[in-house]
Parts: C-alpha cells; structure tokens; sequence
C-alpha cells in the first residue's frame, strides 16, 4: 500500500535502536523508550496551512528526529508508521 501525505504532513518510521548498552546490559522490550529517530518515506506537498504558505524542508530517505509524543501512529502492510506534522520534526540528521 503506498501512502501519499497531505499538506505539511510527513510519513516516518521509526528506526530501530540497539538493544545492549554500551556496558553490555540487553535491554528487554518493555524497559526501552520510544525511539525519536525515524527515517523519513514520504513528504506532503506543503502549500497553504492554517492561512501561511508551509515550504517542505525534508526529504524522503533522510534521518530525522521528532517530538516525543507527536503524531499519529498507523499500521499498513504490517508496518508501523507514524504521521507527523513538519512542525513537529526538530532535526534532520547527516
């Protein structure tokens, strides 16, 4: 199933973090955070929201962090995504 954004909104997922600390210690499943990084798989338009014309600053396939309890989780095709507004994307990182 392909998703297509609309307006200012970008589809993520997110990316998946290491497991065993970096002094060794595995982490189990219910002791970890939500991630914050995602990779980014589609990006709306952009256009006009809220009366302000909103410039799309990210890209697909690119590396972002977002806000910790920002957008609207999605399951399609057995994956989870997330759906996001631009806004609430604070980094891209390289």
């Amino acid at each position: 199933m392909n998703v297509k954004p609309l307006f200012d909104r970008v589809v993520i997922k997110n990316v998946e973090t290491e497991e065993v600390t970096k002094g060794g210690i595995v982490l189990p499943g219910s002791a970890k955070e939500k991630p914050q990084m995602a990779e980014v798989l589609a990006v709306g338009p952009g256009g006009m929201v809220d009366g302000k014309e909103v410039a799309m600053q990210v890209k697909v396939g690119q590396k972002v962090i977002y806000s910790k309890y920002a957008g609207t989780e999605v399951k399609l095709d057995n994956q989870e995504l997330i759906l996001v507004r631009q806004s609430d994307i604070l980094a891209v990182v390289e």
